[in-house]
Parts: C-alpha cells; sequence; structure tokens
C-alpha cells in the first residue's frame, strides 16, 4: 500500500521568523497524524531553522533545487551532500518553474536526479504539460518524453525509491485544477510509462505519483480518493497553517479509508 505524501514547496517565501512560525503552527497542528507522510521544502535560508522545529516529529526536510556536482567551482549552486548535511530527506528537481525561468532541460533535470539518488536524497521528480501542449494533444506525448529522458541512464533498484510529480503548468499559481478524471487519467498513463520504462509491475506499483496544481482543501478530497494519486506537492495552500493542516487532514482520512 503506498503512503500518501503532503510535500510542502514554500517556493521563494518565507524569511527566517516567518518560517519559524509556520513550521511551529504545522508541527502542532498535524502532529497527531500518522497515515501520512509530510514534507516541507523551504528556501535555502530556512533549512536549519525548520529542521530544528521538526525533529523529534514524523515531519521531514526537503530541498526545492540541487546540482548535480558534488564540490567545486560553482557559485551559487548546492551540493546533493550538502543537502544530506543539512538533514534533508527529499529534493525537488525539474519543477516547471526551473524548467521555465531557469533554462533546465532534461538533461539537466536527468542529471540531478541521478547525483540526489547516488547521495541517498529522494528525488521529487516533476513533470507537466502546457495548457498549449495539452490543447495540441500533445500532453502525453510530452509527458512521456519527460520520464523517458528525466529517468535515463538510472537502474531499476534506485528508480524505485524516487517520487514522481504531476504537475499541469496551466495550473500551477493560477486557481485551476485539473478536474478528478483528468488527473486520475494522467496519474494512471505516467504509472503505466513507469512501468514500460522499468519493464517492472511491481516498481510502477509501489512509485509514489503526486499531484501539483492548485491543490486546496476544496478539492484535496476528490483528488487523493483517486487510485494513482499518492499524495500533493503542495505551492500556495502550503504557506499557510490552516491550509496546509487541511490538507493533512484530508489526507489522512482518505489513507485510512485507502488501507480499509
Amino acid at each position: 500500500m503506498r503512503k500518501l505524501l503532503i510535500a510542502a514547496n514554500w517556493k521563494m517565501n518565507m524569511y527566517r521568523q516567518e518560517a519559524l512560525e509556520l513550521t511551529r503552527g504545522i508541527v502542532e497542528q498535524t502532529r497527531f497524524f500518522t497515515f501520512v507522510d509530510i514534507m516541507i521544502a523551504p528556501p535555502f535560508t530556512a533549512l536549519e531553522i525548520v529542521k530544528s522545529e521538526i525533529q523529534n516529529t514524523q515531519i521531514q526536510l526537503g530541498a526545492q533545487d540541487v546540482f548535480f556536482e558534488e564540490s567545486g567551482a560553482y557559485t551559487g549552486e548546492i551540493s546533493p551532500g550538502m543537502l544530506l548535511d543539512a538533514g534533508c530527506a527529499y529534493v525537488i528537481i525539474g519543477h516547471s518553474e526551473r524548467r521555465q525561468y531557469f533554462g533546465e532541460t532534461d538533461e539537466i533535470i536527468n542529471k540531478k536526479v541521478s547525483a540526489a539518488l547516488k547521495n541517498h536524497l529522494i528525488p521529487i521528480f516533476c513533470v507537466g504539460e502546457t495548457w498549449e501542449e495539452r490543447n495540441q494533444g500533445r500532453a502525453f506525448l510530452v509527458l512521456n518524453q519527460q520520464i523517458l529522458f528525466g529517468l535515463q541512464g538510472i537502474d531499476n533498484e534506485k528508480l524505485s525509491s524516487i517520487v514522481v510529480a504531476y504537475e499541469p503548468v496551466w495550473a500551477i499559481g493560477t486557481g485551476k485544477s485539473a478536474n478528478k478524471e483528468q488527473v486520475q487519467e494522467v496519474h494512471a498513463y505516467l504509472r503505466g510509462v513507469i512501468k514500460e520504462f522499468t519493464s517492472s509491475n511491481e516498481i510502477a506499483f509501489n512509485i509514489r505519483i503526486l499531484y501539483g496544481g492548485s491543490m486546496s482543501p476544496k478539492n484535496a478530497q476528490e483528488i487523493l480518493r483517486q487510485k494513482d494519486v499518492d499524495g500533493g506537492l503542495i505551492g500556495g495552500a502550503s504557506l499557510k497553517i490552516d491550509s496546509f493542516s487541511s490538507l493533512v487532514q484530508i489526507a489522512e482520512s482518505v489513507q485510512k479509508v485507502k488501507e480499509q
């Protein structure tokens, strides 16, 4: 049984004091939820302060990006080893905003995924299509290419530990969200691609696939109930104690039903 993961991506938000207060609130309101996994990915500047607040809780620490080299003359970059040393368990890789604003290619993303796995970090590997690509009927082709190129050269043993996040670009930060049928259709397709890519029913079944397009307490339950949805990569709704805690609570109730 796959365990739902609710992952907070704070993006470029939260100064240290804000991060402290938000984390404390989340810890307080989610401390009794044990059926789901929770991850918080703050900006690099707040990693230490968030880590200090989530110690001895079920919440795990993540980062929003990583570089693919271990060390060297790469001004401004953070290595996988540094993230591990900072206490991270997860790292988000290939987010659409990294692809759009920083020109990250499938090749770069592939190197980052490989480097993260080598350092025992769990990659949250993001894929997703634009509105134009969806309207042109190319959504599945785009997603297929992102999976194949982003994960090429990685052996099955390592692939079994990744998390995939489907984030339709047209639904990120827009308030729009794919409906539950669209979400399930894409998640089932992605699981099928992974099955074909790995030639393993077991790996495809066990890999968690998150939804990452404007999930909120209003739509979370119907999305999380879908067969192939294993949690959410949460942006805007993760910046407020009540909304993020509500998502965790909803996921907890859905997980209990799935385990019956």
